[in-house]
């Protein structure tokens, strides 16, 4: 595999089998589990919308985790790069998916960001159009994904 190639794999057990199997569309769970390689389990299921178990995360809202958590990664790497000093970066992402398609067809992520006094506000804004740009899960996907950062807070003590 070449050096500039990064491979990824989760384990992905499905854990609904309720005795029956399949035998129906309301006969099983959409209960799993996601295995990564430290080991650690996260529970997933359906949006209940499609009967799933809402107190388990699901596949939508991984791919807007997924996202933001991209970029706010990338952010954080570029503004110590350029010495811009971030004390705490929130998000709350949103997206839209058209259920007849069964295709996203935008994500919004909208991060809010303290940054200490003495940081450069104007640039702490401009880094997350780079980071944009350089997030690895935003570039594959093939809707758009948008960035609303116009909450940077200076700071003076860390809290």
């Amino acid at each position: 595999m070449s050096k500039h190639l990064h491979s990824y794999q989760v384990a992905l057990t499905w854990t609904g089998n309720r005795g029956e199997g399949t035998t129906s569309y309301k006969a099983y769970g959409r209960e799993y589990d996601i295995t990564g390689n430290t080991g650690k389990v996260m529970k997933g299921s359906a949006d209940p919308q499609f009967l799933g178990d809402p107190a388990c995360w699901n596949p939508e809202e991984m791919l807007l985790a997924s996202l933001s958590a991209c970029h706010q990664l990338w952010y954080l790497h570029l503004c110590a790069d350029a010495g811009v000093r971030v004390l705490r970066y929130e998000d709350t992402p949103r997206g839209i998916m058209d259920e007849l398609s069964g295709k996203f067809t935008e994500v919004t992520l909208a991060p809010r960001v303290v940054i200490s006094a003495g940081s450069d506000a104007e640039l702490a804004v401009e880094l997350h159009h780079l980071a944009h740009k350089k997030c690895y899960i935003a570039n594959s996907m093939n809707f758009p994904v948008q960035i609303t950062c116009t909450d940077v807070v200076v700071q003076d003590a860390i809290t």
